[in-house]
C-alpha cells in the first residue's frame, strides 16, 4: 500500500504556462501545476473546459504551443508518446476481444521484450491478482461484464509500472451503481499499486470520491487546484462554488472592509458582516455571499447574536430519504436551498411559510461574481 505523496518529493508531471492553441482557438490557458509522485489527481470541468485537451498533451498526443511540460523532471517537448513512461486508458477500453484477459494485460510487455517469459508471466499474474481478476485470466472480454474489462484495461495500463497512468472518463459507459462501485475501487487500486493516477472527469462525485487534490478548470483555464476539503469548503470563486456541491449564493453590496471583514448590504436592506478571506473588495462593489446548504439554519424567530439571517418564505419541500430539500425565496426573490434531516421536526416548515434563515458567518465565503 503506498503512503501519501508527500509535496516535498519531486513532481512526476509538471507544468509551466502551458499553452495549446488551435488556430483562432485557445483550447488552455497557460495551466501552471505540479502533479506529485503517487497521487490522485483529477482535472475536472464541464466539456470543452480543456481537460482532455490537458491530458493528451500529457501523454504527447497533442503538441504543446507553448510553455513547458515535464515527465519525471525532463522536458517533452518533441518527445513521441511510445517514448514518455505512461499509459492512458480511454473511454473505449480497446481490449483484443480474440485474446484471453491473461493474453490482453501480457501484451505490452512481451512485445517490448521486457524481461524473460517466467517475469512477464509473473507479472501478469500479479497485476490481475490487484484488480481481482485472477480466477478470469482464461476468459476473452466477451465473458466479462462492464465493470471487468475495465479493470483488465487497467491492469495492461499498469503492469509495465509507467510513471502516470492517464485516464480520460473512463466510468462514463458505466450505469450508477457500477460506476459507484468502480470509483471505490480505482481508488483501491491507485493505493495498492502506488502509481500517479491523472483523471479526468466532468463528474464532481467522482472527483470528490477519489481525488488527492482536483484541479478545476473552465473554458481552459484553470480556476483552483487543491484537495476535495479545500475546493467545497473555500471555492476560489462562484464557477467552483456552483459546479463542485450545491451553494447559495446572494448578491451582497460591499459597504466597507475592516481588518479582513465585510459589511454588507443583503437582500430586503438586512445589513451583516463577513470574513473577507483574503480577497480584496472595493467599497461599493457587489459580490456573493457563498455558504453551503448544510451550513444554513431555518427558523420561525430572527437569528441570534453573533449569526446572519434573512427572513424567507418556504417554496417548496421535497423528500429525498435521508433529507427534505427546503426551497427558500429572499426579499430580493433569490432563491436559496437549505437540507433537512428527515428526522428533524418540521413543525411549521410547509410551502408558503414565513421563516428566518440563519447562519454562522464564519461559514459563509465571499466571491466575486463570474465574469
Amino acid at each position: 500500500m503506498s503512503s501519501a505523496p508527500s509535496a516535498d518529493a519531486a513532481p512526476v508531471i509538471s507544468l509551466e504556462r502551458v499553452h495549446k492553441r488551435y488556430g483562432d482557438f485557445v483550447a488552455v490557458h497557460e495551466a501552471s501545476f505540479d502533479i506529485q509522485r503517487g497521487e490522485f489527481f483529477s482535472m475536472l470541468g464541464p466539456s470543452g473546459c480543456g481537460k482532455t485537451t490537458l491530458l493528451r498533451m500529457i501523454a504527447g498526443f497533442e503538441d504543446v504551443t507553448s510553455g513547458v511540460l515535464r515527465l519525471d523532471g525532463q522536458n517533452m517537448a518533441g518527445v513521441p508518446p511510445y517514448r514518455r513512461h505512461v499509459n492512458t486508458v480511454f473511454q473505449n477500453y480497446a481490449l483484443f476481444p480474440h485474446l484471453s484477459v491473461f493474453d490482453n494485460v501480457a501484451f505490452g510487455p512481451r512485445i517490448a521484450g521486457k524481461g524473460e517469459k517466467g517475469d512477464v508471466e509473473r507479472r501478469v499474474r500479479e497485476m490481475l491478482d490487484v484488480v481481482r481478476l485472477g480466477d478470469f485470466a482464461a476468459r476473452k472480454p466477451s465473458q466479462l461484464s462492464g465493470g471487468q474489462r475495465q479493470r483488465v484495461a487497467l491492469a495492461r495500463a499498469l503492469v509495465n509500472g509507467p510513471s502516470a497512468l492517464l485516464l480520460d472518463e473512463p466510468l462514463s459507459a458505466l450505469d450508477l451503481e457500477l460506476r459507484r462501485q468502480m470509483q471505490l475501487e480505482l481508488k483501491r487500486i491507485q493505493r495498492d499499486v502506488g502509481i500517479t493516477f491523472v483523471f479526468v472527469t466532468h463528474d464532481q462525485e467522482e472527483a470528490l470520491t477519489m481525488s488527492d487534490r482536483i484541479a478545476v478548470m473552465r473554458k481552459g483555464r484553470l480556476e483552483q487546484v487543491g484537495t476535495p476539503e479545500e475546493i467545497y469548503d473555500t471555492p476560489a470563486s462562484a464557477f467552483v462554488a456552483r459546479f463542485i456541491g450545491s451553494a447559495n449564493l446572494i448578491p451582497v453590496t460591499i459597504e466597507k472592509t475592516i481588518d479582513g471583514r465585510a459589511i454588507v448590504l443583503m437582500p430586503g436592506g438586512v445589513r451583516g458582516e463577513a470574513p473577507t478571506c483574503g480577497q480584496t473588495f472595493a467599497d461599493g462593489a457587489d459580490a456573493l455571499l457563498m455558504i453551503r446548504p448544510e451550513r444554513l439554519e431555518i427558523a420561525a424567530t430572527e437569528p441570534g447574536p453573533g449569526l446572519l439571517g434573512l427572513p424567507v418564505t418556504v417554496t417548496d419541500l421535497v423528500f429525498q430519504g435521508p433529507v427534505r430539500r427546503c426551497a427558500l425565496k429572499d426579499p430580493a426573490g433569490g432563491e436559496l436551498i437549505d437540507y433537512l434531516e428527515a428526522s428533524r421536526a418540521l413543525s411549521g416548515v410547509a410551502p408558503g411559510a414565513s421563516l428566518w434563515a440563519s447562519w454562522d458567518p464564519e461559514a459563509s465565503r465571499l466571491l466575486h461574481p463570474d465574469e
